[in-house]
C-alpha cells in the first residue's frame, strides 16, 4: 500500500495557462527530479550545517572581535530568532509568489549574508548579518518541504521526507566536526565564506525545481508584525525567565496577547498566516501536537545528557561528544526504514507511537541507570534507542502532516511543521532551565530526563489518537 491522503476538503490547485502545473501534480520525471532533490537537500545542508558549526566558533569569534562571551551568544540567538519569527510569513509569501521563487530567493539571501558574516569587522555587524542568514533559512526550511511534495510522486513522498530527515540529522551530527576542522586550518570568517561556492552550486541546481504557480493572495503586514512579535517575545521570554523572572514573565504575557490578537485577526480568512484552517483537520492537528511533545522531549534530552555525562559520570568533552553521536546516527538509520514501512502499509499512527515510546524508554533508562561501572555500553545503547525512536517518529509524522493539507497549502504545512519543532525545542529548553534554577544540578538532570521521557510518551499517546479516531485511515489506500 502506498501512503496517500484524502483531500476532500481541499480546493483545486491554481492552474497556469500551460500544462506544466498539471504535469507537476504527481512529481517530476526522473532526470529533472534528481536536480530538484539536489537543490532542496543541498540548501538544507547549507542552512543546518551553518547553524551547527557557528556554535563551535563562538570562543574564537568573541576573542577576535573583543566581545564578552555573553554577548557572543547573540551570534547563535539572532540566527534562531530570525528563523522562528519569519517561518510562517515566509511560508505565506511562498504560497503567494510561488514556492520556487521564494525558496531560491532564500538561498540567495543566505549566501549573500554569509559573505557579510565573513567580512564582519565587529560583533553588531556579525549579529545583523546572522539575522539576514536566519531570514534566508526561514524561507528554505518550510518551502523545501513543500517543494518535495511537488518533486516526488505521492507514493514516494514518505521516502522523500525520510531523505530530508536523514540530511538534517547528518548535517547536525557533522556540524561540530566540520567547524573544528575548518578552525584548525583557517580563521573563523572562513566558516561563513565557504558558503559562497556551495550556495552558488545550490542556486544553479534550483533551475530544476518544480514551479507550481502562486496564489497571488494579498499579504497582511499587520498579521506578519504580530506573528514576529509573538514569537520574538516567546523565545526571549523563555530564555530570560530563569535569570530575570519578571522580565521573562512580561515578555511571555506580551507573546500571549499577540497570539490572541493574531488569531482573532486571522480567524475569518480562508488561508490564514497561522494555519488555523489546517488545524481544523483532525489528522493535521494531532500531528502538530505530537510533534511539539516529541521535540520537547528531544530538546530536554539533548541539553540534559551532556551534563549527565560530564558532571555525574565524570567524562570529558570528547567522550561526551562520542556518546551523543549515536543519537543522530540512529536517526539516519530509522528515518528511511520508517518510510519504507509506511509505504508497505504500516499505519503512520503506530509508527509514531512506537517511535515516541522508544524515545521515552531511552531517556527513562538514562535517568534511572545506576551510576557505577563502565557507562559506555549502556549509554551507547540508550542514546541509540533515543535516536531510533526519534527517527521512527519524525518521518511518518511529517509525512502525515504534509499529506493532511491540501496541496496548495503545502507551504503552510511546512511552516507549521517548523513552528511545531521550534515551539517544542523552546519548551524543552525552558523546562530544563527551570529545573536547573530550582534544583541541584544532579537532581535537575535526572528530573529533566524523566520529564523528557514523559513528553516523548505523550507524543506516542497523542499519535495513537489518529488510529482511534480513524483519521489515520486516510493515509492508506
Amino acid at each position: 500500500m502506498s501512503s496517500t491522503v484524502l483531500e476532500s476538503n481541499s480546493s483545486p490547485v491554481p492552474q497556469r495557462a500551460d500544462s506544466s502545473a498539471e504535469n507537476e501534480l504527481d512529481g517530476l520525471p526522473l532526470p529533472r527530479r534528481y536536480a530538484a532533490v539536489a537543490a532542496i537537500l543541498g540548501a538544507i545542508v547549507l542552512v543546518v550545517l551553518d547553524g551547527a558549526i557557528a556554535n563551535v566558533a563562538l570562543p574564537s569569534i568573541a576573542q577576535q572581535l573583543h566581545a564578552a562571551p555573553a554577548d557572543a551568544v547573540w551570534i547563535v540567538t539572532a540566527y534562531q530568532l530570525a528563523i522562528v519569527m519569519f517561518l510562517l510569513p515566509a511560508s505565506a509569501v511562498g504560497e503567494r509568489l510561488g514556492y520556487r521563487r521564494v525558496f531560491t530567493a532564500g538561498i540567495a539571501l543566505f549566501t549573500v549574508a554569509s559573505v557579510l558574516c565573513a567580512l564582519a569587522p565587529s560583533l553588531p555587524w556579525l549579529v545583523a548579518a546572522r539575522c539576514l542568514q536566519g531570514l534566508g533559512s526561514a524561507a528554505v526550511m518550510p518551502l523545501g518541504l513543500a517543494l518535495l511534495r511537488f518533486t516526488y510522486p505521492r507514493r514516494l513522498l514518505g521516502q522523500a521526507i525520510a531523505w530530508n530527515a536523514l540530511t538534517v540529522a547528518g548535517a547536525s551530527a557533522a556540524g561540530p566536526a566540520v567547524g573544528a576542522a575548518l578552525l584548525s586550518v583557517a580563521s573563523w570568517p572562513w566558516l561563513f565564506a565557504v558558503n559562497l561556492p556551495v550556495g552558488a552550486l545550490v542556486l544553479a541546481a534550483c533551475a530544476g525545481l518544480p514551479n507550481p504557480p502562486g496564489t497571488g493572495r494579498r499579504l497582511d503586514i499587520a498579521s506578519i508584525a504580530l506573528n514576529a512579535l509573538m514569537f520574538a517575545a516567546f523565545v526571549l521570554g523563555s530564555d530570560w525567565l530563569p535569570s530575570f523572572p519578571w522580565y521573562g514573565a512580561a515578555l511571555l504575557a506580551v507573546s500571549a496577547v499577540s497570539l490572541v490578537l493574531l488569531v482573532r485577526r486571522e480567524m475569518p480568512k480562508a488561508a490564514p498566516l497561522i494555519p488555523l484552517d489546517l488545524l481544523r483537520v483532525p489528522s493535521f492537528r494531532i500531528s502538530v501536537i505530537a510533534s511539539v511533545c516529541c521535540f520537547t522531549g528531544q530538546m530536554i534530552g539533548y541539553v540534559s545528557l551532556p551534563f549527565y555525562f560530564q558532571h555525574e559520570l565524570g567524562l570529558g568533552v570528547a567522550a561526551t561528544g562520542l556518546l551523543m553521536t549515536p543519537w543522530p546516527l540512529a536517526v539516519m538509520v530509522a528515518a528511511p526504514l520508517s518510510a519504507r514501512m509506511a509505504r508497505r502499509g504500516v499505519p503512520t499512527a503506530w509508527l509514531c507511537a512506537i517511535g515516541g515510546a522508544c524515545l521515552s524508554l531511552g531517556l527513562a533508562l538514562c535517568a534511572a541507570w545506576p551510576v557505577h561501572g563502565d557507562p559506555w555500553l549502556p549509554m551507547v545503547i540508550f542514546t541509540s534507542l533515543t535516536g531510533l525512536g526519534f527517527g521512527f517518529f519524525q518521518t511518518p509524522n511529517n509525512q502525515n502532516m504534509l499529506l493532511a493539507a491540501p496541496k496548495e497549502r503545502s507551504g503552510a504545512a511546512g511552516g507549521a511543521q517548523g513552528t511545531a519543532r521550534l515551539t517544542g525545542q523552546t519548551l524543552g529548553s525552558l523546562s530544563i532551565g527551570l529545573l536547573f534554577a530550582l534544583l541541584p544540578s544532579v537532581s535537575a538532570v535526572h528530573w529533566g530526563l524523566a520529564l523528557g521521557a514523559v513528553a516523548a510518551l505523550a507524543a506516542a499517546a497523542v499519535s495513537l489518537l489518529r488510529s482511534r479516531t480513524g483519521v489515520d485511515n486516510a493515509q492508506r489506500e
